[in-house]
């Protein structure tokens, strides 16, 4: 295969999307109208499973070819330290970073190595968290004395926050950075590596008017439930109809992003920038809607939230439908098998590379695993949840639980800390409601015993570093807390 460094590289992560949403993986509502044509011409992987079911550490992964255990980026340690990424080892390539996801940024590391990048934030500019200034912040975060202004900076902001996308009147960035991801392809004068995260879909959900009336006709946004915690808590009932709403908005959502790279690849045929280009199109997790009695996408290692949807248009890969596991850890060697580089990081792995015919041919290639640290910034906004209903959460729950995964097709083993282990037939109950932990099942002592040897090389669940949680959520109190609340995930 031609390895040429010349190729160029468009990679998408549509945050928070869930697989069985997209009409190009069949669903029955016209959500991606403009993927289903890009499906027709990519591979479309039916069981690509995410390293983590939240942002920072699902990037992580897949910039990296590393699970959350090494590369270290989670909650309790919200930054990616000591490992290159994609942008570093291509730096014969023109490399930009657009998002408006709070997690992708200098502050959290995942940004090195981009020649341009920007957060489209709407509270903060994207400026305050590059360069000195970041270095700043994470100072006055890991300094106790400096930490209580640096939570006043960022009680500050909440409030104008809770007033911009509280009530629904937040723009979406998706737009902008579509249109600066097409300024940046069409000023490069060298190969270029493109790198975009479009937010929609996650939570609070405001999809513009259009999107709505065709998905949500009549709903008000801002009259749903766009708090999960209320409802994780159980400190909100959310009835049937609520959740048709809510997922009617969800899908409007989706519709937008489509819409908007649909815009994108349409640009980039008209002007040849198209051919050899390869293009990825995944999510770095999905989302529940009640399913398991979870709301968003904590708590839980579920299906809808790491059985994600992955497409690789390349010109030396088949299009089609794909049956065969996948990881989108996966995807750091395939970036690196097109571009024709090494990897500063970890080295190029041929069979990890989606474009390689030795793809996943290495011993235990049948699994995929999944890691799941302790939520510390999702406990504390919970817990408030939970306070002002005047319920205790029990501390051996799912809530204050670490979660490991083995995956394959057929079956799923979770190791839980605080909680029993869980396991399912996913060929014969793929919504996983049928525990089978415990039980004699050749398929479930399979990925049981292949999740044993993968924990054999993590280091054993202790005590989260700084003592008690409190002392956890205050080292997260500044950058941390501000930007989870750019996403939504607290107020």
């Amino acid at each position: 295969m031609d390895t040429a460094p010349d190729r160029n590289v468009l990679f998408v992560v549509m945050d928070t999307v869930r697989k069985d949403h997209l009409s190009c993986y069949g669903y029955d509502r016209d959500t991606t109208p403009g993927l289903d044509g890009f499906a027709d011409e990519a591979a479309v992987y039916e069981e690509a499973v995410a390293a983590a079911p939240w942002t920072l550490p699902s990037h992580a992964s897949m910039f990296t070819g590393l699970y959350p255990g090494d590369h270290g980026a989670t909650q309790e340690n919200p930054y990616l330290e000591g490992h290159a990424t994609p942008a570093q080892s291509l730096d014969d390539h023109a490399s930009s970073c657009y998002s408006s996801n709070a997690w992708i940024t200098p502050y959290t590391r995942l940004t090195d190595g981009f020649d341009d990048q920007d957060n489209f934030f709407e509270v903060m500019p994207g400026d305050f968290l590059s360069g000195p200034l970041a270095r700043a912040w994470k100072t006055m975060n890991d300094n106790e004395r400096l930490r209580k202004l640096a939570d006043r900076i960022v009680e500050i902001g909440n409030v104008f926050h809770e007033r911009l996308a509280g009530g629904g009147g937040a723009d979406s960035k998706t737009p902008a950075v579509i249109d600066r991801t097409i300024e940046f392809i069409d000023e490069s004068e060298e190969p270029f590596f493109s790198f975009v995260n479009l937010m929609d879909a996650h939570l609070p959900y405001h999809p513009p008017e259009e999107h709505r009336e065709q998905f949500a006709p009549g709903v008000d946004s801002t009259q749903v439930c766009q708090n999960s915690k209320e409802y994780n808590a159980g400190a909100r009932d959310i009835s049937e109809a609520e959740w048709e709403s809510i997922r009617g908005l969800y899908d409007a959502e989706i519709h937008h992003v489509d819409a908007q790279l649909h815009r994108l690849f349409k640009w980039m045929r008209a002007n040849d920038e198209w051919e050899d280009t390869l293009v990825i199109v995944c999510a770095d997790h999905g989302e529940l809607h009640g399913e398991h009695d979870l709301y968003g996408h904590e708590f839980g290692v579920y299906d809808p939230i790491v059985n994600v949807p992955l497409m690789v248009k390349h010109p030396d890969l088949e299009p089609g439908r794909y049956d065969e596991q996948v990881e989108l850890v996966d995807l750091y060697h395939t970036v690196l098998d097109h571009a024709g580089a090494e990897g500063k990081g970890v080295t190029f792995d041929p069979n990890r590379s989606l474009l390689s015919e030795s793809h996943r041919t290495f011993d235990g290639g049948e699994n995929a695993f999944v890691e799941y640290y302790r939520p510390v910034v999702e406990l504390n906004q919970l817990e408030s949840k939970a306070a002002e209903a005047g319920i205790d959460l029990p501390k051996d729950s799912r809530f204050y639980s670490r979660m490991r995964a083995a995956r394959r097709p057929d079956a799923k083993y979770v190791h839980n800390e605080r909680i029993a282990d869980e396991a399912y037939r996913l060929d014969t109950d793929p919504g996983e409601h049928d525990d089978l932990a415990g039980e004699d099942d050749p398929a479930i002592a399979a990925v049981a015993d292949a999740l044993r040897e993968f924990e054999a090389d993590r280091d054993p669940w202790g005590t989260v570093e700084g003592g008690s949680d409190d002392e956890v959520l205050s080292e997260m109190g500044g950058d941390a807390k501000q930007r989870l609340e750019d996403l939504g995930y607290i107020e």
